[in-house]
């Protein structure tokens, strides 16, 4: 393994520092939220606000390159935001790293992202392979919301962009196992994937009226569209 450059070392050891401020928040008592709905039956949230289409702001940014949500927001979403989009400028500010931070609604989720600012790009190590870094980041955020207002958060996190194009690409190949599917009348078993990547699949599927399902245990999980 080659050998940490200084300031490797320096984010490594400001996110390890962003994860003990957060340790004190209450349990989770649901394991279930990072996992996707894995009967195809359930409603998509909202228009599928795990992925989004994109999850960069939609309203006017204001001073600090934070995107300002909708008025009729849910204020409990609207302060999940804020309070996510405060602690990831604190974490950007202790790696020395560019980015701002938009802030949206969507669905029944608060959806936040650090995109490229005019400073400079969003550091793509954040994403890391396979998006473990962005997860991972993501749990932290989310445990940081749950510590400061006491209550589970579910919000959807994006770097630079990284899950709003895997959810174009993930559309296409559900809408290919749709048609496949639909004029073969016999099943079809996509590749493993994530559980945001999951969830994205089963929304198309119930879309175009047709039925899903999980299958297989992690890493391995995948989903298997079934005939009408």
């Amino acid at each position: 393994m080659s050998e940490l450059t200084d300031q490797e070392t320096a984010d490594r050891n400001a996110v390890d520092a962003a994860q003990t401020d957060v340790t004190e928040a209450p349990e989770s008592t649901d394991a279930t939220d990072t996992t996707d709905l894995e009967v195809s039956q359930e409603a998509p949230e909202g228009d599928d606000a795990e992925n989004n289409d994109d999850v960069e702001g939609r309203g006017a940014e204001n001073t600090a390159g934070r995107a300002v949500t909708t008025p009729d927001a849910p204020a409990d979403l609207e302060k999940e935001g804020e309070v996510a989009a405060d602690f990831l400028e604190n974490l950007l500010d202790i790696c020395d790293l560019d980015g701002d931070i938009d802030v949206d609604i969507d669905g029944d989720r608060a959806a936040v992202a650090i995109v490229d600012s005019e400073e400079g790009r969003v550091p793509r190590r954040l994403v890391g392979d396979n998006a473990k870094v962005l997860d991972a980041l993501q749990e932290l955020t989310r445990l940081a919301v749950q510590a400061a207002t006491g209550h589970r958060s579910r919000l959807m996190l994006d770097v630079a962009g990284h899950r709003a194009g895997r959810r174009a690409e993930l559309v296409e190949v559900a809408k290919v196992a749709i048609a496949s599917v639909k004029e073969s009348g016999e099943q079809t078993a996509l590749d493993p994937m994530t559980a945001f990547e999951r969830k994205v699949v089963h929304d198309e599927v119930l879309a175009a009226g047709l039925s899903s399902e999980s299958e297989g245990v992690e890493p391995r999980r995948h989903v298997v569209v079934l005939p009408a």
